[in-house]
């Protein structure tokens, strides 16, 4: 990711998209548990921000393709830099999903 990147548009429709054609891809929601209750992307898996730390848990393989995503794409901005400083080779912030155009779980 280079310094620059945070300037592109993400789009989170693309984002999923992407990860629904990857094999063995995670789609990470870094916001809060509460936040994530109130609505979700199906097939996402929630580990706050706070917690990134604890990725092993659910991603155990550095080169596992991880799409971070968040409500608006900061948060899961700062996710995938911590994630690549970790050793995961491919992390894509996918943005937020108060842009996200498809359906949500509760």
């Amino acid at each position: 990711m280079g310094f620059f990147d945070f300037l592109r548009q993400m789009n989170i429709d693309d984002g999923v998209r992407a990860f629904e054609e990857t094999p063995g891809a995670l789609l990470l929601d870094v916001r809060t548990p509460q936040e994530y209750r109130q609505g979700h992307i199906p097939g996402s898996r929630n580990l706050p921000l706070q917690s990134i730390e604890q990725i092993e848990r659910v991603a155990g393989d550095r080169a596992t393709p991880i799409f971070v995503h968040c409500l608006s794409g900061g948060r899961s901005h700062q996710a995938a830099r911590i994630l690549g400083s970790m050793g995961y080779t491919t992390v894509r912030n996918i943005g937020g999903i108060a842009a996200w155009h498809g359906k949500v779980e509760r």
